[in-house]
């Protein structure tokens, strides 16, 4: 059957070759000469007009559709010359599903960059979170389903692909079982990922707390999600995980959020001075959004109080600033004015630490 592949079977002749090497190299040429004269007229276009998304369409598929210009002038080649239409025959099954997928895949990745480039213009932050995350992962599931399919193509032209195929077809109930266990967890992990697009509980840059460990999301993928913490760690969370089980969003709305501060004091603490002082400072303070300000008691036990100092701000990274001054601010301010509020536990106790000097015996 391959007999007809083996170049040694070709009758071939030294003018045949000139020939064929003349149309193929004719053909080539005048592929790259179309793709460019086509291309330069495409990015004049694009220019012209006020959206950026052709622009990146463009430039994304112009090396993909240069191989595609010379595939299809190869094969036009091959209508007039054996030798081109004899090599032309063994290659095309494998390039034209290869060259298809690449001009498909590069589409979606042109549009995606596009998208990605006029959303990041809004003003809304909150939208453009969501928006990017819809994006990212609706275009890596259609690039994963290219890919499959390009790959799929291209194996069921080799004989013993397709042999194999149709072994596994006559015992359909036993191949559709194993395929069906084998690829339960990859299935799973593509709904979540497109449940996840749809519904967004959360999104590329919100503010999440999961286990314990706050972080901003950086990439949301089919499988996992990465959270950037604040010490520059990263967290990969099975993607499922956030539809299965509960984790805090700080950011779903807005990034506006109102936190607390926790005084501990003594019983005989002023609270009204503490009150004013507090709010004289947040007021004056410049992170301060002016939504949220109260200090309130509580809790009340025989040898403490609970003091919880909440304020708002914009950015939960403001916040985060606002609180830590806040706190400094004031156990400061009561070392100042009222030291007596501050709880002071000292403890001597003999041999309690071996490096402690222990007192002479009288």
């Amino acid at each position: 059957m391959l007999d007809r592949y083996d170049p040694r079977n070709w009758p071939i002749s030294y003018e045949g070759v000139i020939h064929t090497l003349i149309v193929l190299g004719s053909a080539v040429l005048l592929a790259l000469v179309a793709h460019w004269v086509v291309f330069a007229l495409l990015r004049r276009l694009a220019r012209s007009s006020e959206s950026t998304i052709d622009d990146m369409v463009v430039e994304a598929v112009r090396k993909p559709l240069r191989w595609a210009t010379i595939a299809f002038a190869i094969a036009a080649a091959a209508e007039n010359d054996a030798l081109v239409g004899r090599g032309w025959d063994m290659l095309a099954s494998f390039l034209v599903p290869a060259v298809i997928g690449w001009v498909a895949y590069a589409i979606v990745r042109g549009l995606a960059r596009g998208y990605e480039a006029k959303i990041s213009e809004a003003s809304d932050p909150v939208a453009q979170r969501g928006r990017l995350t819809r994006i990212a992962i609706l275009s890596r599931t259609v690039k994963v389903g290219i890919i499959i399919v390009t790959v799929s193509l291209i194996m069921l032209n080799i004989p013993g692909v397709r042999d194999v195929g149709t072994t596994l077809l006559a015992s359909a109930g036993l191949a559709a079982l194993a395929v069906g266990a084998a690829a339960q967890p990859a299935l799973k992990s593509l709904i979540g990922g497109l449940q996840m697009a749809i519904t967004q509980p959360l999104r590329i840059g919100d503010l999440v707390k999961v286990d314990g460990q706050a972080g901003r999301v950086e990439e949301i993928r089919m499988s996992f999600v990465t959270i950037r913490t604040w010490d520059e760690r990263v967290l990969v969370v099975p993607t499922i995980r956030f539809l299965d089980e509960s984790f805090e969003n700080w950011s779903r709305i807005d990034e506006r959020l109102t936190g607390p501060v926790m005084l501990h004091l003594d019983p005989i603490a002023d609270v009204e001075p503490i009150r004013a002082e507090f709010e004289r400072y947040v007021q004056a303070h410049e992170l301060w959004d002016g939504r949220n300000l109260q200090l309130l008691m509580t809790e009340a036990y025989p040898e403490s109080v609970e003091l919880r100092l909440s304020m708002s701000a914009e950015t939960i990274g403001d916040l985060w600033v606002l609180r830590c001054g806040v706190r400094e601010h004031m156990l400061a301010w009561l070392r100042e004015h009222q030291p007596d509020a501050l709880i002071r536990h000292r403890l001597e106790v003999p041999g309690g630490h071996p490096k402690a000097e222990e007192p002479a015996a009288p």
